[in-house]
């Protein structure tokens, strides 16, 4: 699929939207005391970069974003693609610019935290293709089960 794909903020309507969305999905799938959802407005905060996939309408239909933590560490988040465009690699086109910026940052390594239950095997595959592996807890995750984590050296 062909999107655009862009830094934004997330203090827009369709992006509060998408976000949403986002928690929506989520919310069945892992008891809420282990989801690390961030608001808009946390979003918005200058260590987190968030890009946004747009279709040729101008529809967000996938969003990912960069936190960088210091120490040449950076974090992906908020991955989403909604579920009519799964398959179409737009998760994967917001990687590889997640990626990008990181790499433009000096940063030397990537690590992310997904759910470990039935219904995040979409978001396995893109990380996996993308070439992260499977690690233990990063930051200040618990390892509490519910977690998959993942991380990619850049250099």
């Amino acid at each position: 699929m062909s999107v655009s794909i862009t830094a934004e903020t997330p203090l827009q309507d369709d992006i509060r939207r998408l976000v949403a969305e986002l928690n929506a999905y989520m919310m069945p799938l892992t008891p809420r005391e282990f989801q690390f959802q961030m608001t808009v407005e946390q979003m918005a905060e200058a260590t987190l970069t968030l890009f946004v996939a747009r279709d040729a309408q101008g529809k967000p239909v996938g969003m990912g974003a960069l936190k960088e933590h210091g120490g040449g560490l950076g974090e992906v988040k908020r991955m989403y693609t909604l579920p009519e465009v799964r398959g179409q690699r737009v998760g994967a086109q917001l990687l590889q610019r997640i990626e990008q910026l990181a790499r433009e940052r000096s940063l030397d390594r990537l690590v992310l935290e997904t759910g470990e239950a039935a219904g995040f095997e979409p978001a396995w595959r893109v990380y996996e293709r993308g070439g992260y592996t499977v690690c233990g807890a990063v930051l200040d995750y618990p390892d509490s089960g519910y977690s998959r984590f993942y991380e990619k050296k850049l250099s």
